[in-house]
């Protein structure tokens, strides 16, 4: 039976994530663990995460998830959600400045420091329904083109790593939510709860080999 390890940090919807995972693909084991023994004999990872970068990123050093993220890197699928997806960035501007994982080239920045947001009167955070602009990737099979997933987030990904762009979004300005490098994949959204769009994505991801 093949396997997913759900790294555990305590900053993420885990059991909605878990649920998903079982729901879309029955026959995956899927462990919620920040275990390193159990996160390298599975053959998947997710990286999720909620809340502040700077909580997100103590418990991550505090637990060694860094290293670990660091190991699996580049031997298995991995999958980034949300402040998952952030922490893997090199730097955010969140709580005063705080570094990252350095993993993925770029920085999260603020929507409300943002013009085009202020102009438009936009809410921050960025929260609810919005379309999805595709790049062409096999985590997208089956999911049309501006199909909507559902965001919860005030800080978001502009890289100027083009290459590494899956996906973009709008909200006042372009930003990035899904970044794809080798066997990495990442997403601003959450879709575990994005409905039948997010649960493909999800089972696309479970089937994926990482090429």
């Amino acid at each position: 039976m093949k396997s997913i390890a759900v790294i555990d940090y305590g900053m993420g919807n885990l059991h909605s994530v878990a649920k998903a995972l079982e729901h879309v693909c029955p026959d995956t084991r899927v462990y919620v663990t920040n275990n390193a023994v159990k996160i390298e004999a599975s053959d998947r990872v997710l990286l999720p995460g909620v809340g502040a970068i700077r909580d997100c990123m103590a418990e991550i050093k505090r637990l060694g998830v860094d290293q670990i993220v660091a190991d699996q890197m580049g031997k298995k699928p991995m999958l980034g959600i949300c402040v998952g997806m952030q922490a893997l960035m090199q730097r955010s501007s969140e709580n005063g400045g705080i570094d990252c994982l350095d993993q993925l080239s770029g920085n999260v920045s603020f929507f409300g420091d943002q013009s085009s947001v202020q102009e438009a009167h936009l809410k921050v955070p960025h929260m609810g329904w919005n379309q999805v602009q595709q790049r062409p990737h096999k985590l997208w099979d089956g999911i049309e083109d501006n199909s909507r997933f559902y965001f919860v987030h005030s800080y978001y990904v502009r890289t100027e790593a083009r290459d590494l762009v899956a996906a973009t979004c709008n909200y006042g300005l372009e930003f990035d939510v899904a970044l794809a490098r080798e066997n990495l994949f990442a997403v601003q959204f959450h879709p575990e709860k994005s409905h039948s769009a997010g649960l493909k994505l999800l089972q696309n991801f479970l089937q994926w080999d990482g090429s």
